[in-house]
């Protein structure tokens, strides 16, 4: 019931919806005790609308929009309670009286501020919003001034709406004592508040400017003639989409040439992970079109997405579509993907499944490089890594249509879960679903819910459990040791992650955002060492739910004997691994049939919605002279991903060398032709050969 009510209000825990459940009853019982009139029964309504109010703010719940579009959004319950206070003074008989005439200018001047302090606001932050946000970009040639104090302008708004509470408290007191002289204090406290946060404001409008739009654009040049990059990896995506260029950070770090991330939306550029690489991110498509990559011979794509196009329409750079992930999906056939001049796949499978699918992609212009990203994954050792063996349940999302086939967990993922908590031999679960389920389905996020209630409950009825007391018992030093070590890690990550002052804001830390190798070594090491304590802190027979971005999928690799999935990228991916695994067969076409279409699945145990299959997989985790499909899974991974040696790291840079290659060759020939059209016409007024044929270049670069 509760799960269903969490739905229907579209909270995000059980929290949420008892905050949205007070607001709910809290504003009646305001209304109720101004009638009535009862001061004692107003203010402890009040105070519980003011804490359920901060707190769907302070966990941006979903609801707190919801309730902006049917307007009853937070100025409103504010004015609500204000109005009602002033109802209250009225039934208690003291609408006559100066304290209620206090009470009433108090709470119009309050609001008269709110004009001036929000357009302040608003102001400040435009005059702070440079038209390219950068991550290791020397931009000292320009002055960016600090950011504002974090403070003033942090949900500036919400604090400003906040300072009715001296007021609120003043004149209730009042009321309730007959002391007018509190009421008057209370009064003056918050319209003295309002009007000095307002004016405190408003030398930051003029002193914290950043530069015009035109100066940012011509140092972000001047940089790029001084940088020169060779390789461009660009990226458009939504909020949820950050871990598609994150994958690529460290294949970017390795590369030979000089890199550049280009991103197109402001708010995924504090969703990257740290890194060497300079990264502009430019929004405006007209500031994109006219950025100098004169110098750029390659751009990588990891995403077919609309604004690709703004580059893509550059010929003097050779256009590689990357992907994300490596998949009998759909998605990995996209008939977009004709528009690039190359194709890089894992392995021979990207290959054929494009000459299956029959797009327009050409066979001559695919490339096999591997997956570098892979290179942290731990290959099998063909024993469990704890005495109780863990299986990894990563199902994907939903998809963008209703195919049953795209994701186990709406048909079977109950299934899945129920058998391996009930399993015996006993085993632990680590579920990690994809960061975008339920963004579409909501009966996909529904599942997801009821999975995530039955693994802790499961954990729960564990940790109570007498099989496990002595285990428990035996290990909760070490545990409590690596939970210490993961906060102190946790600290020094916090204190490493933004280079400049705490609290800068995104021109800020484009000011000061420059590699530092030591910073990044040691951000890159913490993370390891978060990695390892983070496993150490939980007992090996504790299932786990892990969401967002750490740990990552590849750290709950190596912590799994075996694999639960779907027909994703995650299944190729697991196959570097070598340990067993199984797919899900949500569509019911049969293993047969499933196998054929789905190459991934070939090695795969395959399951049914009803998941009776799982007893195959888990024999061959315990019992590896069980495991009749070892030997497919190492052909098929050889298939699907390209053979160990060279590596990845090497194959992928020789592609890189090659089509830089191939971009010079075609640029000389450009030039070449243009030069030889050029002499072979008349030539008035004796214009130099130098300039015209630089010019023709020039256009053509643009």
């Amino acid at each position: 019931m509760i799960s269903t009510a969490i739905r229907l209000v579209r909270v995000g825990s059980r929290s949420e919806l008892a905050a949205a459940a007070l607001i709910g009853l809290g504003y009646p019982c305001v209304m109720l005790a101004a009638l009535l009139p009862s001061i004692p029964l107003f203010a402890a309504a009040a105070a519980v609308t003011y804490a359920a109010d901060w707190y769907l703010h302070h966990r941006r719940s979903y609801l707190v929009n919801r309730l902006s579009k049917v307007r009853v959004g937070l100025p409103i319950r504010f004015l609500l309670r204000q109005l009602l206070l002033v109802l209250l003074l009225a039934r208690e008989a003291l609408a006559q009286t100066p304290l209620f005439y206090t009470a009433v200018a108090g709470f119009l001047v309050l609001y008269a501020l709110q004009a001036p302090h929000g357009a302040l606001a608003t102001l400040i932050r435009m005059r702070r919003t440079m038209p390219v946000v950068t991550r290791n970009v020397d931009l000292q040639k320009i002055r960016v001034p600090d950011a504002p104090p974090k403070a003033l302008l942090h949900r500036s708004g919400e604090k400003m709406l906040h300072l009715d509470i001296p007021a609120m408290a003043g004149v209730l007191t009042a009321a309730a004592t007959g002391r007018d002289a509190v009421g008057y204090a209370g009064v003056a406290a918050t319209v003295g508040l309002g009007l000095l946060y307002t004016v405190v404001l408003a030398p930051y409008l003029r002193s914290r400017r950043v530069p015009p739009a035109a100066t940012v654009l011509k140092a972000v040049g001047d940089w790029l003639q001084e940088y020169r990059p060779t390789v461009a990896l660009y990226f458009s995506g939504s909020d949820e989409s950050a871990y598609q260029v994150n994958m690529w950070l460290e294949t970017l770090e390795q590369i030979d040439g000089r890199p550049l991330i280009i991103m197109r939306e402001r708010e995924l550029v504090p969703k990257l992970n740290p890194t060497a690489v300079p990264v502009l991110c430019v929004p405006g498509g007209m500031h994109m079109m006219n950025l100098s990559l004169s110098t750029v011979r390659v751009a990588l794509y990891p995403a077919n997405v609309g604004k690709n196009i703004h580059i893509l329409r550059v010929p003097t750079m050779k256009h590689v579509f990357i992907g994300h992930g490596d998949s009998d999906k759909l998605a990995s056939v996209n008939p977009f993907s004709k528009v690039y001049d190359e194709v890089w796949t894992a392995g021979r499978a990207g290959r054929d499944r494009y000459a299956l699918a029959d797009v327009g992609v050409r066979d001559e212009d695919i490339v096999e490089v591997g997956r570098p990203q892979l290179a942290p994954i731990r290959t099998g050792t063909g024993t469990t890594k704890h005495p109780v063996p863990t299986i990894l349940y990563a199902p994907t999302w939903e998809g963008w249509d209703d195919n049953p086939g795209n994701t186990s967990l709406l048909l079977a993922g109950e299934n899945i879960v129920r058998r391996l908590l009930t399993a015996e031999p006993p085993v632990r679960l680590v579920y990690k679903p994809h960061p975008f389920t339920g963004i579409r389905n909501k009966k996909a996020k529904a599942v997801h819910e009821r999975i995530t209630a039955m693994v802790k409950a499961a954990a729960a009825e564990r940790r109570a459990d007498a099989r496990w007391a002595s285990e428990a018992a035996a290990s909760e030093a070490g545990r409590e040791s690596a939970g210490a070590e993961l906060a102190a890690i946790e600290a020094e990550l916090a204190d490493l992650a933004t280079p400049g002052r705490s609290g800068g804001d995104e021109a800020e830390e484009s000011r000061v955002s420059l590699s530092d190798p030591v910073r990044l070594a040691r951000i890159k090491q913490l993370r390891a060492d978060w990695n390892d304590a983070y496993w150490r802190s939980t007992g090996w027979w504790e299932h786990r739910i892990v969401t967002g971005a750490e740990p990552r999928l590849y750290d709950c690799f190596n912590e799994a004997d075996a694999m639960v999935s779907d027909i994703s990228s995650v299944v190729s991916d697991f196959m570097a691994s070598g340990k067993p695994y199984a797919v899900t067969d949500s569509a019911g076409l049969g293993v047969e049939e499933f196998q054929r279409q789905n190459t991934a699945a070939r090695a795969a145990v395959v399951l049914s919605s009803g998941a009776a299959e799982l007893d195959a997989l888990l024999a061959a985790v315990t019992a590896p002279e069980r495991d009749p499909l070892a030997d497919a899974r190492r052909e098929l991974k050889d298939y699907l991903l390209g053979p160990d040696r060279p590596t990845s790291m090497e194959r992928f840079n020789s592609a890189v060398r090659t089509l830089q290659a191939a971009a010079e060759a075609r640029n000389r020939a450009v030039d070449q032709r243009a030069d030889e059209q050029f002499r072979g016409r008349p030539q008035p007024g004796g214009a130099s050969r130098a300039v015209e044929s630089s010019g023709a270049r020039a256009q053509l670069a643009r």
